[in-house]
């Protein structure tokens, strides 16, 4: 089998447990609150891909960083997993699934708008023409099958839910500036985003053992949203030829979510939350392909 073969296989794997989460994350939330949930997860999390890299004998190599990457990792892992979760899971306690997905998945459009400030890019035409779409999306989502009659189950957790996006591309352009192994960087970001999580879930008094249900649904999160996913992806991408053969297999993701959310969630999907995701994922295609062309 070639290293190409074998990259479709991890990304594959990848996506389809991704595509679980949204529906994971609300099992949880019945068991768990939002904050107990994250402490879980990125406990669980942290001790996966401790154990990976044990397994990999690479564990002794993270310890060789300077103080710098240490800072470093800090920073980063107070924005992802802690700031990230945190706002992302309060986001799903409020709103339907189908509703908190769509809306954190607009991240790669907020990256293109974060990247001019950050990184100097210029914007294209083309890149302005994705903003649009995917905003359109945005709003179409965030009607929830009402087009004229706006009305949200909670304005709250639609803000949240987009702000989970700025966060994570906030996250994705700090970290290319760190030229570490991804997996020592993951093994970092996930120990101080799990102290930060202790600190805060210690100041809040929501330090509880859940019940067996709950021990269940928040380790499958901290196993297939964070830990074992993250490192599966990571291997996808070391052994592609190109990234755009596999990130393209991404878009796959929300339909698939939206499927595990109906049949399992019971959730009834609103046309709006199709027509939003499409544009969404319209908007990101065009903003691809901005790359590789100009206008």
């Amino acid at each position: 089998m070639t290293n190409q073969n074998k990259s479709y296989i991890f990304a594959i794997i990848a996506i389809l447990l991704w595509s679980t989460v949204a529906t994971a994350f609300k099992i949880s939330l019945k068991n768990v609150n939002y904050v107990q949930l994250l402490f879980y997860a990125s406990l669980i999390s942290f001790l996966t891909i401790a154990i990976i890299l044990i397994y990999q004998k690479s564990i002794l190599r993270s310890f060789k960083c300077s103080l710098k990457e240490y800072i470093a990792s800090a920073l980063l892992g107070f924005i992802n997993p802690f700031l990230y979760y945190l706002v992302l899971l309060k986001a799903y306690s409020l709103l339907p699934a189908q509703i908190a997905l769509p809306l954190n998945y607009t991240w790669p459009i907020v990256l293109v708008v974060l990247s001019i400030p950050i990184l100097g890019q210029k914007m294209k035409l083309r890149n302005f023409i994705a903003i649009i779409i995917s905003f359109l999306g945005v709003v179409a989502i965030s009607m929830q099958g009402n087009i004229f009659n706006f009305q949200s189950s909670s304005i709250f957790g639609i803000i949240l839910a987009a702000s989970s996006s700025i966060i994570w591309a906030t996250f994705w352009l700090l970290n290319m500036k760190d030229s570490r192994q991804e997996e020592i960087k993951l093994f970092w970001n996930f120990f101080f985003g799990f102290l930060f999580t202790l600190i805060y879930s210690m100041l809040t008094n929501n330090l509880i053992i859940p019940s067996i249900e709950g021990i269940i649904a928040v380790s499958y999160v901290g196993l297939f949203e964070m830990g074992i996913t993250f490192t599966l992806w990571l291997k996808a991408l070391q052994l592609t030829n190109t990234t755009d053969k596999i990130s393209n297999l991404v878009f796959i993701s929300p339909f698939l979510s939206l499927i595990f959310i109906h049949f399992i969630l019971g959730e009834s999907i609103y046309f709006t939350t199709i027509i939003g995701l499409i544009l969404i994922v319209a908007g990101i295609i065009i903003e691809k392909t901005s790359k590789q062309t100009s206008l």
